[in-house]
């Protein structure tokens, strides 16, 4: 029984954090750059983890009374920070010359990276949705033993997807050398992030009807 309660848990939490998200295009980002890497995929990971573990150890239910009764603010605020970064991104593309190096963000700090990443992990009610409340609820039909393999395959998962997208991107790295590469990457990454705050915006119940 323990098999098929880890390959369960595997497989809901790889399709859940398989969509694109800010996070996922941040993470994606930082591959490209080869930069603060490992803190990137380790951070995201981890903080997978600790919400897995809160949703399975039974929190779910709570959480779930929380986002319904704030849910318009919640989504509210996530929709401004996803348009806000989508924003930045497109100066970025605009401003981009026509060929940009995946040295060009080496300045970059550990901690605004690790803030950055803060922000778009916790900052996004729908992390809490997909890790503590789904898998927390799909817990529910597993016990003892069985229950702890079940948060086991859905952390492996998420540490899995991470350290592919983190270090899978790096091998793109030359052909982001090349001209207009980047200013490309960051138009989609800005297209993403505009479609993501009106998803969040209509979840909100911010557009009525």
């Amino acid at each position: 029984m323990l098999l098929p309660a880890y390959a369960t848990g595997f497989a809901l939490g790889f399709s859940l954090i398989l969509a694109i998200g800010a996070q996922n295009a941040f993470v994606l980002r930082q591959g490209l750059l080869r930069q603060h890497v490992l803190l990137v995929v380790l951070f995201c990971a981890t903080a997978d983890t600790l919400l897995i573990l809160a949703g399975v150890a039974g929190l779910s239910a709570l959480i779930a009374d929380l986002v319904g009764q704030y849910a318009s603010v919640l989504f509210g605020l996530a929709a401004l920070w996803l348009a806000g970064y989508g924003v930045m991104r497109l100066g970025s593309a605009i401003r981009a010359d026509d060929a940009i190096s995946t040295d060009a963000a080496t300045a970059t700090t550990v901690t605004a990276v690790l803030t950055t990443a803060a922000i778009l992990t916790f900052g996004n009610p729908h992390v809490y949705l997909d890790t503590v409340v789904l898998i927390g609820a799909v817990s529910l039909q597993f016990h003892g033993t069985s229950k702890l393999a079940y948060g086991a395959g859905a952390i492996t998962a998420s540490f899995v997807f991470f350290f592919i997208l983190g270090y899978g991107a790096s091998l793109l790295a030359p052909t982001m050398q090349r001209p207009n590469a980047w200013r490309i990457l960051d138009a989609l990454i800005a297209l993403v992030m505009f479609v993501l705050a009106l998803g969040m915006v209509k979840a909100g119940g911010w557009l009525g009807g």
